[in-house]
């Protein structure tokens, strides 16, 4: 199998910080998606909707989206678990990675889309746009800081995948030079904790 990427973008590093926790190793191909590399019709064939990553399977087909390639590889390889252990587990650990991925990153990726100067050719910027995502990152981060709490981990005393997203969204969040709120205490503690797992270097 291989991973098609581009190194540093948060979607492909949450699959990346994923392998590396289980200790699952995939070739990468990479994927340059600022020349637009992934927009031309090679890419297009394995991924129509030119996203990253992409997951080359053995027997030629393509998996694209990086929930469906973390949940493909947890089927494959269910130890250490991952996704929770119980139906209930599951369910909680799946609902805290929801709320990463669209309200945390999500909203990153929308102040960012709007601001960096990489995007003024490719969309009509706004600047209320970014103002309304910076308004409602703080509130989702607030609610993010209470659902960690007192935990190791996002989701309690192990990894699980709602720890490789947080870690891709506020290292975007880094390279976008958007700051996350001291006052989020639980989250700077999970984070200068997280990024001293090997994994995070993934």
């Amino acid at each position: 199998m291989k991973l098609h990427e581009f190194p540093g973008a948060p979607n492909p590093k949450k699959v990346r910080v994923y392998l590396a926790e289980k200790g699952i190793e995939v070739a990468s191909v990479p994927v340059d998606i600022i020349t637009g590399e992934n927009r031309k019709p090679v890419f297009l064939e394995k991924n129509p909707m030119g996203g990253l990553p992409v997951l080359e399977l053995d027997d030629g087909s393509y998996l694209p989206e990086s929930l469906a390639i973390i949940e493909y590889f947890e089927d494959l390889h269910p130890n250490p678990p991952m996704i929770g252990t119980t139906p209930l587990g599951r369910a909680r650990v799946r609902a805290l990675e929801r709320l990463i991925e669209l309200s945390v990153l999500g909203r990153i990726a929308v102040i960012f889309q709007n601001t960096h100067p990489l995007f003024a050719s490719r969309l009509k910027q706004s600047a209320d746009a970014a103002e309304s995502a910076r308004g409602a990152l703080a509130t989702n981060l607030g609610v993010l800081d209470a659902k960690i709490g007192s935990n190791t981990f996002a989701a309690g005393d192990t990894p699980t995948i709602a720890d490789c997203t947080l870690l891709a969204a506020l290292q975007f969040a880094e390279f976008a030079q958007i700051p996350i709120d001291p006052a989020h205490t639980n989250i700077h503690r999970w984070y200068e904790s997280f990024k001293q797992r090997p994994s995070a270097a993934a």
